[in-house]
């Protein structure tokens, strides 16, 4: 189903959507999604695909599973320009994955709220690094980044919002978005371009 009819009914939205139809991608290997994202976190794109090819030149070209990343000495993987954090996350996301005998089946089953329930039990990984994967990942239509700092000045903007108390602000942000279940992840992809123009 075509979503803009639908998000059209919200005026205020209607007025920023455009004529681009967003889709969705489902990717594969999850895990290293999940360390992709912590990798990327604080970085510019750009940036951050350098790190993140360097990451997969380690392995070949080829992305690793979770018992290879764990194999790789940390200063191996700050060598590639990680943090110290940073290479801490990266390898708590693969023992988890490990652990949790986490693969995209088992992810495909669960909603949302399972998944990022499930998620954030990792050191170093936050909802809103879960939400971007559940957005960019596995293609969940109905995702909405309420801590997403560019979705909450783009909110602001157009429904004249105040954002000095962040709870008020939040609290209205989810009854706006309330409106376009049950595809709020379209509405973010929308508010994001219309912020960046």
């Amino acid at each position: 189903m075509n979503y803009i009819a639908h998000l059209q009914k919200d005026k205020k939205l209607a007025a920023i959507l455009g004529t681009e139809i967003h889709e969705l991608k489902h990717q594969k290997n999850i895990p290293v999604r999940l360390m992709a994202s912590i990798m990327s976190q604080q970085l510019h794109t750009k940036v951050a695909a350098v790190i993140f090819k360097r990451f997969l030149d380690l392995y070949k070209g080829k992305e690793p599973n979770p018992q290879q990343v764990l194999d790789t000495p940390n200063e191996i993987l700050r060598a590639i320009g990680l943090s110290n954090a940073k290479v801490g996350y990266v390898k708590n996301v693969a023992e988890f994955c490990l652990s949790q005998a986490i693969t995209d089946k088992k992810l495909a089953i669960l909603s949302n709220e399972e998944v990022i329930d499930l998620l954030i039990q990792i050191k170093g990984v936050g909802r809103w690094t879960v939400e971007m994967l559940l957005m960019f990942s596995l293609g969940r239509e109905d995702v909405f980044a309420v801590d997403d700092l560019g979705i909450q000045q783009a909110i602001c903007r157009i429904y004249k919002l105040d954002p000095s108390n962040k709870k008020v602000m939040k609290e209205k942000m989810e009854k706006i978005s309330a409106k376009w279940i049950p595809f709020r992840t379209y509405a973010c992809l929308h508010l994001w371009k219309w912020k960046d123009n």
